[in-house]
């Protein structure tokens, strides 16, 4: 399930860390894992838990709370939107809406042509620039109208057929 690779790679993330705090190391395996699998499965979870000797609940928490781990396939772009109070407040539950309709995915939902995954998240420490989104765990989307959401989506889609 995990390859040799990845194994490696964890034994450098536990050895960053005292020999009995190797549960230290949970997320970078998981980061890891996610990598290689594209999502966390159960089955990883527990080779992770047994790994750095951890009861699988305890993994599996860590799977859960952390919104940039994947529990299931998603699509190509994952596309996390910020509702939190502040962003409703500022419109967020609106760039939700929009998207929703927009992709005709509802939320946790990916697309059919499995371009897109859309999630609702919790705060992304960005409420002054909101509505905001992040893309694949890594690029942060600011200010983001109902144009520039259309912009974002029909430019990502355009990319794909270029490919």
């Amino acid at each position: 399930m995990i390859s040799e690779e990845s194994k490696a790679r964890f034994a450098k993330e536990v050895a960053k860390y005292p020999a009995d705090q190797k549960q230290s190391a949970v997320m970078a395996c998981l980061t890891i894992v996610q990598q290689e699998l594209g999502y966390v499965s159960a089955e990883s979870e527990q080779f992770v838990a047994d790994y750095l000797g951890m009861a699988p609940i305890a993994v599996h928490e860590v799977t859960s709370f952390y919104n940039m781990y994947n529990q299931q396939p998603v699509g190509k772009y994952k596309l996390n939107v910020c509702t939190n109070l502040p962003c409703q407040l500022r419109d967020g539950g609106k760039a939700m809406a929009h998207l929703k309709e927009k992709l005709g995915v509802d939320n946790n939902q990916t697309t059919e042509d499995g371009l897109f995954t859309l999630q609702q998240c919790e705060c992304l420490g960005a409420c002054a620039d909101s509505p905001v989104m992040l893309v694949n765990d890594t690029t942060m989307c600011s200010f983001m109208t109902n144009d520039k959401l259309d912009e974002l989506i029909d430019g990502l889609r355009a990319a794909e057929v270029k490919s």
